[in-house]
């Protein structure tokens, strides 16, 4: 059973630095697309950016475009996302997230770590 498993969110101010972390166990972990994903209260879901099986390939949404880094280091099974230059409209639930190379969805997700930016 794959798993997903955020970490690193917390309470940060304007302009400050943060960087979640995603363990997945329960399957090969080169074998994923991975992505992060974020809800702010009383919104829907939106994709923050998301990374290719090793590497290679990356890309964002445009508000975080040149703030935001996702990448992973597969031999431990772990994605991140670093937050640069953080913004209180960042505030919500990020997830990560994982498909296989032949799933057209995201079919796994974790439960998500909280991010607050205070202005």
């Amino acid at each position: 059973q794959v798993q997903l498993v955020e970490s690193g969110g917390g309470l940060v101010q304007n302009g400050d630095s943060l960087r979640l972390s995603c363990t997945v166990s329960g399957g090969t972990f080169k074998d994923f697309f991975m992505a992060w994903f974020r809800q702010a209260p009383g919104k829907e879901r939106e994709f923050v950016a998301a990374i290719s099986r090793y590497g290679s390939s990356k890309n964002y949404t445009d508000s975080v475009k040149g703030r935001f880094t996702i990448s992973r280091v597969n031999i431990w099974n772990t994605l991140y996302l670093q937050m640069d230059s953080v913004k209180p409209e960042a505030t919500a639930m990020y997830y990560c997230a994982a498909r296989r190379k032949d799933e057209d969805e995201y079919n796994y997700w974790g439960q998500g770590t909280q991010v607050t930016v205070s202005s």
